[in-house]
């Protein structure tokens, strides 16, 4: 009764501070630090409202001409808003505080359960309060933007494979479509994670397997069925719009082409400074004179940014280790806005530390037995995995944030051994912090 009486505090808590960035943010759209996106989702769903589908009335990044179709931007995140604004009126600021709320409660809630899950439940509470007051969190959670339900729905995913990983455990089928719904969800919200999808599916036969249960078989049909059906819906949309193959969105192509471009050598620069031309610049000079539809330009850039990795292996690999400062920047930047360098400093600059400790310390309590059976291995497998696949492509700050919101479990763990050793006269037991899963 008092853990959840401390998880409402810690969950209230949450929701004010949310509500609070919300009401600060208030109806105006306006592209603030790492948050240009918000612009085009805005203008998106008021398009969408006035019947002209998903297109923009001028041209629009990254090089959509005016009128045409567009597939960019995450359709579900487009539809929420859309919704939001049909029931009451175009009003930003209703968007951000129905949105405050939702993931004010989820997010902390959320990481409480996998906490829970891989350590106990005060490592839970602790994950659940570092959750509520993370300034980035916060300040994303009132932006109209994927991140904050795209974050959401991933700890939904872990927290799901986590329990069909359980010998044991019951109700498989109705996990198993829980899961494909969170997985789905997190697709629809940013495609990039059907690549993180296998990997969760692999861990889980592999942690059945090695303890023994019965191989989840239910899961491995549910879960991938339902994503395949979340995405099918909007290939055929695609295929009836630019008259090609379009999985989901239109973007892979554009960041990795631009991400790994020449312009670079062999050191990454997160935003292209005005000196260095624009974006579309970059673009060769046939290509935009051939007037390639979204989809068409996408695949062809694509094309060519695969060519650049296959001309320069060696230049690719020393340009993806130097996105490593660019991906993990903590520190304030003369080149940044006041509001950045403070959210910065006081989220992953202030708890960095905290989680280091609270992961080594994980490493340390399973030093006894193979890491890859413990729960937290799959916390471990996300953040590298997740991590890699932006140091291959394209690496900012705002990308880094799922695995921030991971990371905080392990800060969890840390801040529970640091008071437990503070309280005066009550030693600390070797393995006090082991999973209780």
């Amino acid at each position: 009764m008092r853990t959840n009486r401390r998880l409402l505090v810690i969950i209230v808590l949450a929701v004010v501070l949310r509500l609070g960035a919300a009401l600060y943010l208030g109806n105006d759209v306006t592209p603030l630090p790492g948050t240009f996106d918000q612009v085009s989702y805005h203008a998106l769903a008021l398009r969408l409202l006035g019947g002209h589908g998903f297109s923009f009335d001028r041209p629009w990044w990254p090089a959509t001409a005016a009128g045409t179709p567009t597939a960019h931007w995450s359709f579900l995140y487009t539809f929420y808003l859309a919704a939001v604004y049909s029931l009451f009126g175009p009003q930003a600021v209703a968007a951000r505080l129905l949105q405050a709320v939702i993931v004010g409660i989820l997010h902390p809630y959320l990481a409480y359960r996998l906490g829970s899950a891989v350590f106990n439940d005060r490592v839970g509470l602790a994950a659940a309060g570092v959750t509520a007051i993370y300034a980035y969190f916060v300040y994303y959670t009132a932006t109209l933007m994927t991140e904050p339900f795209y974050i959401t729905a991933i700890l939904a995913s872990l927290y799901l494979t986590l329990r069909l990983a359980r010998p044991e455990q019951t109700g498989e089928g109705r996990l198993a479509l829980a899961l494909g719904l969170a997985l789905g969800s997190a697709v629809l919200l940013r495609q990039l994670y059907l690549l993180v999808i296998p990997f969760l599916l692999l861990w889980l036969w592999w942690a059945r397997f090695r303890r023994g249960g019965k191989m989840p078989l239910a899961a491995t049909a549910i879960v991938p069925a339902i994503v395949l059906a979340a995405i099918l819906p909007f290939t055929l949309y695609n295929y009836a719009r630019f008259d090609r193959f379009v999985l989901l969105n239109t973007n892979a192509g554009y960041a990795f082409y631009w991400a790994n471009h020449p312009i670079y050598g062999t050191h990454f620069i997160s935003i292209l400074p005005p000196e260095m031309g624009s974006y579309r610049d970059l673009i060769p000079a046939e290509l935009r004179r051939l007037h390639l539809d979204e989809a068409a330009l996408d695949q062809e850039l694509l094309r060519r940014g695969l060519r650049f990795v296959l001309d320069d292996p060696g230049r690719y690999v020393l340009l993806s280790f130097s996105r490593i400062p660019a991906y993990f920047t903590f520190w304030p930047s003369a080149g940044s806005e006041l509001l950045s360098n403070v959210a910065r400093v006081a989220s992953f600059g202030l708890f960095l530390p905290v989680m280091l400790y609270g992961l080594g310390r994980s490493f340390h309590q399973r030093r006894d037995s193979p890491y890859w059976l413990d729960p937290a291995s799959l916390l471990v497998l996300f953040t590298v995995l997740y991590t890699v696949i932006h140091l291959l492509s394209w690496a900012l700050i705002r990308y880094r944030l799922p695995v921030d919101a991971i990371l905080v479990i392990f800060a969890g763990s840390a801040v529970v051994d640091v008071l437990a050793r503070l309280r005066p006269g009550r030693p600390v037991r070797r393995g006090a912090l082991v999973s209780q899963d």
